[in-house]
């Protein structure tokens, strides 16, 4: 009953398999490997086009370092309310960055919308340089709440933010879920749709510590090898996230485990619609639910050995009602979460309810 992250999986075992052929022999260091160039091959064949990348292994360097080749000290990065890059990565987007400011602009909103988007430029000041520009904005995808941006939402996103001047950056730590949610192309969803940088996450979904930062735009790239030294995101033996890699993307292996977290994150969502006294808060659409539950139950079920964290209650948006006595929760799947595991966890709420 394992719900708390994604993170809390270990890695495939392809993905192993992979970093154990890597250690077998001797190669160039510092990503110049025959293990990191496979796998920019296959980035490049998977989103159909030409494109930069490299690799770090962590996703807070991977979004902060994508973040400072795009915007300069002085600069705004626009992004939501409960962004990863705002809320869970400390200050390292304004360390990279050299202090850039990052501004939330969709309070009670579950994603990003053009709407808030909009608003955003007609009330913000333009007097420069008193008035901080905005160079850029972040979307996560899946969404902070975990829901999806589709082609669609992404493209509107990104020319209203080109019309302004903005550069686009997706943090997609869970990227892969939410591609095999949409059933479209890599491509679709990212260059085609407007995106000029990736975080690519591979770690939530397969990789032991495995990230990469993809330039679709190329000429952004141009610093990132200077800041990725200087900042100590450079790895010498680079093969061991070139490899990692190559064993999640080959064979669509990547999207074989995101489909599987998000097969049980559907096949819970069902059983706990069931449940009266639960209520799902938003659809279901990656792997993750969110759900609100009475505090006695959450301690009951955690009691009984189920893992998963409590949410920001400012997540929610101000037509959802909780009681006092309620908490809201976050269940997060992963490519490990087994049938045992939902239905012991449905079972023991059943238990509690006819307890209570």
């Amino acid at each position: 009953m394992k719900f708390g992250s994604d993170n809390q999986s270990g890695a495939s075992l392809k993905v192993l398999e992979m970093i154990k052929v890597a250690n077998e022999d001797y190669t160039h260091s510092y990503g110049d490997d025959e293990w990191t160039k496979q796998a920019i091959d296959e980035l490049k064949k998977i989103f159909e086009c030409d494109l930069e990348a490299y690799f770090v292994s962590t996703g807070t360097a991977s979004n902060s370092l994508a973040l400072s080749c795009i915007v300069q000290p002085w600069e705004t990065i626009l992004c939501h309310n409960y962004a990863h890059i705002l809320i869970e990565e400390s200050t390292a987007p304004e360390y990279f960055s050299g202090g850039a400011h990052m501004k939330p602009i969709s309070q009670w909103a579950d994603k990003v919308t053009t709407e808030y988007l909009k608003n955003y430029f007609e009330i913000t000041g333009t007097d420069l340089p008193h008035n901080s520009p905005a160079r850029a904005l972040s979307i996560t995808q899946a969404s902070e709440l975990g829901l999806v941006y589709s082609p669609a939402e992404v493209k509107a996103l990104s020319t209203i933010s080109k019309d302004n001047g903005l550069r686009i950056h997706m943090d997609g730590a869970r990227f892969a879920n939410a591609l095999a949610s949409l059933e479209c192309t890599p491509a679709d969803l990212t260059w085609k749709s407007g995106v000029d940088v990736l975080s690519l996450g591979a770690t939530k979904c397969g990789a032991l510590c495995a990230e990469a930062v993809i330039f679709f735009d190329k000429e952004l790239s141009g610093t990132f090898i200077h800041r990725s030294k200087r900042s100590g995101h450079l790895l010498s033996k680079g093969r061991i996230l070139g490899a990692q890699f190559v064993g999640w993307l080959r064979d669509n292996h990547w999207l074989e485990l995101a489909r599987h977290a998000n097969s049980q994150a559907a096949q819970l969502s069902e059983m706990i619609s069931s449940i009266e006294g639960l209520q799902l808060v938003w659809p279901v659409q990656a792997n993750e639910l969110f759900v609100t539950m009475p505090k006695t139950l959450a301690k009951y079920l955690r009691e009984a050995g189920a893992e998963f964290y409590e949410w920001y209650l400012g997540a929610l948006s101000t037509n959802i009602e909780i009681g006092d006595d309620d908490v809201l929760v976050r269940l997060v799947t992963s490519f490990r979460t087994k049938d045992e595991q939902r239905i012991e966890f449905c079972e023991l709420i059943h238990q509690y309810f006819s307890e209570s």
